[in-house]
């Protein structure tokens, strides 16, 4: 089947939006001075107190969506399955942060933090439904 020409515009999309969650979580792993310089007191002990298992889902929630976005532009079924995977990391990785850390991300970064796990959320869940659609579809092999 012929490639859809909205596959390589949500693929190209996909991976950028997806980079920039890798380039989040490479800076703040990495502990880069100037890119954490912007956060606050409050905010950077949030970071240093998340434990290894919220962590663990945030790495698995970013670095899917990158694999799943490459896994698209490459025409292949198993995109379905990492952004299902990635999803399954953010919905982890946001509980954490909304409900079961000491101190909520609501209370150190306010609604913006909200709003933005809501798009990041409503994204992932788009991105998957759409490797599925192309998969049944029999775009994806």
């Amino acid at each position: 089947m012929k490639t859809p020409w909205q596959l390589w515009l949500t693929g190209i999309l996909a991976l950028l939006w997806n980079a920039g969650g890798a380039y989040d979580h490479i800076l703040t792993k990495t502990e880069n001075a100037d890119y954490l310089s912007s956060l606050s007191p409050e905010h950077l002990a949030y970071l240093d107190a998340v434990p290894a298992w919220a962590g663990a889902l945030w790495a698995l929630g970013v670095w899917a969506g990158v694999a799943g976005a490459i896994l698209l532009l490459l025409r292949s079924r198993f995109a379905g399955t990492a952004f299902a995977i990635s999803l399954v990391g953010m919905v982890g990785n946001l509980a954490y942060g909304l409900g079961l850390s000491e101190v909520s991300m609501l209370d150190i970064a306010g609604p913006f933090a909200m709003t933005f796990s809501v798009a990041i959320l409503l994204i992932a869940i788009g991105l998957w439904l759409y490797a599925r659609r192309m998969t049944r579809a029999g775009v994806l092999r």
